[in-house]
């Protein structure tokens, strides 16, 4: 009976032993997966890549053998580099936010960046004129709205999340708080403005990338890249944070000071692209939304990358449609936020909860 006993328990441990090393933390449950990852990946770049080229070259009104050939294309480059950027910022930050609060339909927009940048634009013109609004460009003014974006954001992370009270709802009903009473007081300067003023300011008010300007390049491009390598960084953490408080608090990560790390990143990199382009509210959540759906992995390693490809297929097919199919440029970030919208709507309801 002994010795029956012992062989049963022998024959436990090595099924138990055989099990476990069967077992993978893996960031994808079959091959099949991965595979099926890496070729949505790379058929996205690829069709990023074509809209690119169609985007610098097709309908170019100059023959490609003239001399003013690469003027043309270089300053279609400019509007390129801006949805890259554009691309970055809101596929990254709206990734990472989601994962930290653990919900899948709130954006970085809830916390006021969008309505801040119309105040700000609206301030101008109304308190100072048309012409300060059209000098309102530059180095200077560009970084002075990025800092007052961050700003605001410290002050509501530092505020609502530090303590023992501090929490993700507090801080993002009170984003909203601020971003309605913000775009209130822009709505009713808006109301005062002559109709020329006006007209001026809704140019600046939608987000595309015809704002942009490339002098802030330089300056931009290290921010972005530099944000963007930390987040990337960070997923390991990001990967513990979306599981919730107390499982990455159990498993050694300090949750608190990882949270305000990422909100400050998420941060920056929509400050940079609110400043730079102007607000794209739906944008983000789109992006997200289609990149977990293709990307079947809880491994932010994985899904930066795929968000990343996934955003900026959306601008460049977007706006080469609009441009040469279409022939509707001004109605490019529209659609976009439109078909955000309409998308975010349709999860609402059918999740039936925030």
């Amino acid at each position: 009976m002994t010795t029956l006993a012992y062989r049963n328990k022998e024959n436990v441990e090595i099924d138990s032993s055989l099990h476990h090393r069967n077992r993978s933390a893996r960031a994808f449950r079959s091959k099949k997966e991965e595979r099926r990852y890496w070729i949505l990946l790379l058929t996205f770049i690829a069709l990023g890549v074509l809209s690119t080229y169609g985007l610098l070259v097709y309908n170019n009104p100059v023959p490609i053998d003239s001399p003013s050939f690469i003027p043309v294309v270089e300053r279609r480059i400019v509007a390129v580099v801006s949805m890259l950027i554009a691309a970055v910022c809101h596929s990254l930050s709206t990734v990472a936010f989601q994962s930290i609060t653990n919900n899948r339909i709130i954006t970085p927009s809830l916390l006021g960046f969008e309505s801040l940048y119309s105040t700000i634009q609206t301030s101008t013109i109304f308190f100072f004129g048309a012409s300060a609004l059209v000098s309102f460009s530059g180095i200077g003014p560009f970084l002075f709205q990025v800092f007052l974006m961050i700003l605001m954001s410290l002050i509501l992370y530092g505020w609502l999340l530090s303590g023992k009270y501090g929490n993700f709802q507090l801080m993002l009903l009170v984003g909203i708080i601020i971003g309605t009473g913000l775009n209130s007081v822009s709505t009713f300067m808006r109301k005062l403005l002559a109709p020329s003023e006006f007209d001026l300011l809704q140019a600046r008010l939608f987000g595309s990338v015809n704002n942009a300007d490339s002098a802030y390049f330089p300056v931009v491009i290290p921010m972005v890249i530099l944000v963007a390598l930390l987040l990337f960084a960070h997923s390991k953490n990001l990967n513990l944070l979306s599981l919730g408080k107390d499982v990455s608090t159990s498993v050694g990560v300090k949750y608190q000071p990882s949270v305000i790390y990422t909100l400050i990143l998420v941060a920056i990199l929509m400050s940079i692209s609110t400043a730079l382009i102007g607000p794209l509210t739906f944008y983000g959540f789109l992006v997200a939304t289609l990149s977990y759906q293709a990307a079947s992995t809880y491994d932010h390693r994985y899904i930066f990358p795929m968000a990343l490809a996934i955003g900026f297929l959306i601008l460049t097919s977007a706006y080469f449609l609009m441009y040469h199919v279409f022939n509707a440029q001004g109605v490019v970030s529209v659609i976009i936020e439109l078909f955000g919208g309409v998308i975010f709507l349709i999860i609402i309801l059918r999740k039936r909860a925030l």
